[in-house]
């Protein structure tokens, strides 16, 4: 058995009534709102609960429910799967992309080009023209006009290009919209068989449950082509999906396309996703996935080499101007960002299997304790992911402007019922900026226990101590920790679950609040189902692609809390809370800026 007063480095008096952040005498009213608010819960949250329309001053809501809300259902009457005609324009569809997927995953330079150095590759839009476009006259004097230097539309000497500026009247043939060429490729080692990867991503429930911290929501609307053996190739089924950034400050994507698989020589596979919008038009488009996906290539016995391709066409005139640069260059939803994701699903399963893994002073943790421990930290991280981006399902409103907090977002999450206590609204706030600092060392800022008490206002002069720490991949930073806060050296204030992550297209630090008796049970195998967990945390990524421009790139970080607020509802929040939560935001955001900026590391 594995209990707490056993980890190295802390002295636990387990005493559960004085547990849950009891405020010590000097306690100000912003911490007390923390204790009053959260006693299941990570720093506490706020939220507006009139809406920001009918509010003088306030903003417009930043992602109400869109009108294509039916689009899978109308889709599905379009496509009417059973009738051979719109079968068949599908499958040409399919077979078309599933070829210029392979093509865009062989072919080097000139169609491809590097974005500077450790910059992405990205394609060339008029080599992409002249390989996979149809040339007319119409197409040659545009072509002739860019490379000549005369006013452009959308092309530009990369296909990340803008379309927002003015089409001449020669170009209207072409009949295209305001959108954004967003295009990447990647190529890298996954230490997962073809197969395995094949059944990660043509499994709809495995897939949205592998990439939640890219996709919010999926469904899959139809199969259209099966295979009787029961394998994935030559399986072609439609699929509607919504992708998401850690921040509801970028509006999600979502899109209704085919996904068709195919197994060809020497045991490769391809996985490709086309939009149907060219067979099934449909009014106010905002995004397009041109022929996307990946290509499978078996190394050894359990490895695979991934080519990974993703061409997209979106609208970005409603995006926030601090996230403008990181997504117009494409890095935002790159192919980069999909190979992360997939790898670190393989460090988890690699630490979560492994029959021993070190953990602080060469304490071991059992494989059971170790298992849970891993999966609530997972389940704290999706929870978190989840309750942070723009998802049609999330309806953010914002804070009136007569606060002194910027660009805040603010909405309602389930109501908290725990046996034995009153129930309590969850609330979620979320705000973004940029700081002049590289990604990495904010993320150490953040992250570490020397310098928890410098941010958090409930370990604000108080010792933080890393318990024990389970290691998730070859980077130590990554890693999912035990946190204590004492008061005294014999007194526990907080115990908090963290979770802590980088990889070169972004990073997150997610906490939440543990009662000692609960940990205790995760640590010796515990089921993290049955554990009510509220996160709060950080999500950081660059403020610029790697590669774009001669600038050092900073970072934009995205704070978010979680909190069970029992003073208001959904009709009335009190002005005391509001100004309560506008000082919390604003000192925690006042407190990683100085230290940042002057040198307080």
């Amino acid at each position: 058995m594995v209990g707490l007063q056993e980890a190295p480095r802390c002295e636990i008096e387990v005493n559960y009534n004085q547990f849950g952040a009891n405020p010590p005498p000097e306690m100000n009213p912003v911490e007390d709102y923390f204790v009053q608010n959260n006693e299941n819960s990570g720093s506490p949250l706020l939220y507006n609960p009139s809406s920001p329309q009918n509010s003088p001053g306030s903003e417009s809501s930043t992602n109400a429910k869109p009108d294509h809300m039916n689009r899978a259902s109308d889709l599905l009457m379009a496509v009417s799967i059973g009738a051979g005609l719109n079968k068949n324009k599908i499958i040409e569809q399919v077979v078309e992309a599933m070829e210029e997927l392979f093509k865009l995953a062989i072919m080097g330079e000139p169609l491809w080009q590097h974005n500077g150095n450790g910059g992405m590759e990205t394609l060339n839009g008029f080599q992409y023209l002249r390989e996979f476009g149809s040339f007319d006259a119409t197409m040659e004097q545009i072509m002739r006009m860019v490379e000549v230097g005369e006013p452009q539309c959308f092309l530009s000497s990369d296909c990340n290009c803008n379309f927002d500026q003015d089409v001449p009247s020669s170009f209207s043939k072409l009949n295209f919209e305001p959108l954004n060429i967003e295009t990447s490729r990647e190529t890298a080692f996954v230490e997962m068989n073809p197969m395995n990867i094949v059944q990660l991503l043509m499994d709809t429930k495995q897939w949205a449950t592998t990439f939640y911290s890219i996709v919010s929501r999926t469904t899959l609307l139809g199969v259209i082509l099966e295979n009787v053996d029961g394998s994935y190739n030559g399986v072609l089924q439609v699929m509607s999906a919504e992708f998401h950034q850690r921040t509801p400050l970028i509006p999600a994507r979502q899109c209704y396309f085919a996904r068709y698989c195919k197994k060809h020589t020497n045991g490769t596979w391809g996985v490709v996703d086309v939009s149907l919008e060219n067979l099934f038009p449909y009014p106010q488009v905002q995004f397009r996935r041109r022929p996307s996906g990946c290509v499978i290539q078996e190394v050894g016995n359990r490895g695979s080499k991934v080519t990974w391709i993703e061409h997209v066409e979106v609208d970005n005139r409603s995006l926030h101007p601090l996230f403008r640069p990181i997504v117009s260059s494409g890095f935002a939803f790159s192919a980069k960002r999909w190979i992360a994701t997939i790898n670190r699903h393989c460090q988890w399963l690699t630490t979560s299997t492994a029959r021993t893994a070190p953990t602080t002073d060469g304490v071991l943790i059992p494989q059971e304790g170790r298992e849970s421990l891993l999966k609530l930290a997972e389940k704290m991280t999706k929870n978190f992911f989840n309750n942070i981006n723009s998802c049609s399902e999330n309806v953010w409103s914002g804070l009136p402007q007569n606060f002194a907090a910027q660009d805040v977002r603010l909405r309602y999450g389930n109501i908290l019922k725990v046996p034995g206590k009153p129930s309590g609204n969850i609330v979620i706030f979320t705000t973004s900026i940029q700081i002049p600092v590289p990604m990495e060392v904010l993320f150490d800022f953040l992250r570490h226990e020397r310098t928890r008490n410098r941010w958090d206002l409930l370990s604000n002069q108080r010792h933080v101590r890393e318990l024990v720490y389970v290691s998730n991949g070859e980077n130590p930073k990554n890693r999912v920790s035990i946190m204590q806060v004492n008061s005294s050296p014999n007194k526990i204030e907080i115990l908090y679950l963290q979770e802590s992550y980088t990889d070169e297209t972004g990073s997150y630090i997610v906490y939440a609040p543990m009662d000692i008796m609960a940990m205790s049970k995760i640590l010796n195998g515990g089921n993290p189902k049955f554990v009510s967990i509220l996160p709060s945390g950080f999500s950081i990524m660059p403020d610029k692609a790697p590669g774009q421009g001669d600038e050092a790139v900073g970072s934009i970080l995205t704070l978010a809390f979680q909190s069970v607020d029992r003073l208001s509802n959904k009709e009335y929040m009190p002005q005391s809370t509001l100004k309560i939560i506008d000082a919390i935001l604003s000192t925690t955001v006042a407190s990683i800026k100085d230290a940042m900026l002057f040198g307080i590391r």
